[in-house]
């Protein structure tokens, strides 16, 4: 009798262990992808931030390019937002943990601009 409980304790030690091995790989692997998935989400406002410079600096803060980029900043932050409950500010270089952008952040800018 002492020799099946002794088999039966190792067999339910093994699978606990084995239960925490792969709960703990599990856990491992997602924390990357959760990065990677934050790093595609700075990017993808990176570029949409540097596509509204570029459009105002070429064609005027009040041009119909400007006007579509900052649509497009729109659309990556909403998508960040929803995805992740932050947005990352590029001119500020830092991660907003609240909703608290503004759609003509980046007007201000269109003071020096000469096309009102």
């Amino acid at each position: 009798m002492k020799t099946f409980l002794t088999g039966g304790t190792r067999l339910i030690g093994k699978i606990v262990l084995a239960a925490a091995a792969l709960g703990g790989i599990l856990l491992l692997g997602a924390a990357p992808r959760a990065v990677a998935d934050d790093d595609a989400c700075r990017h993808r406002l990176v570029r949409a931030d540097h596509r509204l410079h570029e459009a105002a600096e070429h064609h005027g803060w009040n041009s119909p390019q400007a006007e579509r980029a900052r649509h497009e900043l729109h659309q990556a932050r909403e998508y960040c937002w929803s995805k992740f409950h932050k947005w990352w500010d590029e001119d500020g270089r830092r991660w907003h943990t609240d909703r608290d952008w503004d759609d003509h952040d980046h007007d201000r800018g269109r003071d020096r601009d000469h096309d009102h």
